[in-house]
């Protein structure tokens, strides 16, 4: 009696191909989780941080040390200053000390009971430093000859100085008021409208814009290439270039779209396309359609190049109108991609910037969630605020995934 065979991959030398496959793939996954991990990490740590733009670096002393009284020969007297101060304006600094090798030439005076001189080395404890405080010590000197002949100044030894901070970034305090500013502010179910209306409209816009056309380029005629290469033109352009165009464009006092529909009798005075509530939340909408088509009509495209024509000629003999061979034959081939297309579309305009920035500044009812990122974080200098609202972008994101993935792709057999 023959032994079944055991199923490809369980032996032995399966698992010793699984054992060199995962070990040939871990450097591969390791970088990725690292680039990936590491700075949602990040973002998540500093969302419960009191931390502001200015406590990024942490406090440090900070001095300057000169030689005042322009000596210029042996027996002058002259000064020596040292000038110190706490870089932060509200974090103190621990056990400052300061060290410096005083140059050959210089005799000191008396010296400043925090100081103490050992040879040529001067040593200073200033104790602990206020946030903003600043100490300055004047040692009197006079200059000797050797000071000249060696041809050093004081600037060629800088001092060394010492001290212990506590950094906002790595301490042990923690709070919600990060989060609790978000959701407290009076505009956070504007900006939430904004985003989900910019989101939803500019995906959906995109996808079907992209349907239309990939349904238009399907067939073959002339100047089909020339006019594939035009639609890719609102997503290869720089963005920075079509904005400035869309702006100068719908400009209400230079603008060439208001002096043709004043002339033409549509309006009576030109419009403030991106500057009124709320057409500019409208126009950045269709700005998003416009720009990010093209991504959506070539997959529709290759997909649709790619579906048998056979069924297409029998629904002709069987009398159906083109209508219906898109409703029953062509759209439930696309739907795969379809689906793909909408969930990616929708993580990338939630989180979109630059669109929105550079065309409205966030204005006229344009601020969304990732522009309320840039102003918390930048414009308010609160860095623990803005990575709150990075973190309410991220929980909105991955709550749509799960859901799309568990129940709408399964619907399509994704």
């Amino acid at each position: 009696m023959t032994q079944p065979t055991p199923p490809t991959g369980t032996g032995p030398l399966g698992r010793r191909e699984a054992r060199l496959a995962w070990g040939l793939l871990f450097p591969t996954i390791f970088s990725v989780s690292m680039v990936v991990v590491l700075p949602l990490l990040s973002i998540f740590w500093i969302s419960f941080k009191p931390i502001g733009l200015a406590d990024l670096r942490a406090p440090t002393p900070v001095v300057r040390e000169a030689l005042r009284g322009r000596p210029e020969a042996a027996g002058d007297a002259a000064t020596l200053q040292y000038r110190l101060r706490n870089s932060s304006q509200d974090k103190p600094i621990l056990g400052v000390t300061l060290t410096d090798t005083i140059p050959e030439g210089l005799t000191l005076g008396e010296i400043d009971p925090r100081c103490a001189l050992e040879g040529p080395s001067l040593f200073c404890d200033f104790g602990d430093l206020d946030g903003g405080q600043r100490e300055e010590i004047e040692i009197p000197v006079t200059v000797e000859q050797a000071y000249f002949d060696n041809g050093v100044d004081v600037d060629d030894s800088p001092p060394e100085i010492t001290g212990r901070s506590e950094n906002v970034l790595t301490n042990l305090d923690f709070t919600l008021e990060n989060f609790a500013r978000v959701f407290r502010g009076d505009d956070f179910l504007t900006v939430l409208w904004a985003t989900v209306f910019y989101t939803v409209f500019g995906t959906i816009g995109a996808l079907v814009t992209g349907l239309f056309a990939a349904m238009l380029l399907n067939k073959a005629f002339r100047g089909q290439g020339f006019l594939r290469g035009l639609y890719l033109f609102p997503y290869v352009a720089p963005v920075i270039a079509v904005a400035f165009t869309w702006v100068t464009l719908f400009d209400p006092f230079s603008g060439s779209a208001n002096a043709l529909l004043v002339q033409m009798g549509v309006i009576d005075q030109p419009i403030n396309f991106f500057g009124q509530r709320p057409l500019a939340l409208i126009m950045v909408t269709v700005f998003e359609v416009w720009r990010y088509f093209p991504l959506s009509f070539l997959f529709i495209l290759a997909r649709m190049q790619s579906i048998d024509t056979d069924m297409y000629e029998a629904a002709d003999m069987d009398g159906a109108s083109p209508f219906q061979q898109f409703w029953f034959l062509s759209l439930p081939q696309l739907m795969g991609i379809l689906s793909v297309l909408f969930l990616l579309r929708f993580i990338w305009t939630f989180n979109k910037f630059d669109d929105i920035f550079l065309l409205t500044g966030g204005n006229a009812g344009t601020r969304t969630l990732t522009v309320n990122v840039y102003e918390q974080a930048f414009a308010v200098s609160n860095i623990g605020a803005g990575a709150a609202v990075a973190v309410v972008i991220f929980c909105v994101l991955l709550v749509f995934s799960i859901f799309f993935l568990k129940y709408v792709s399964r619907e399509e057999g994704l």
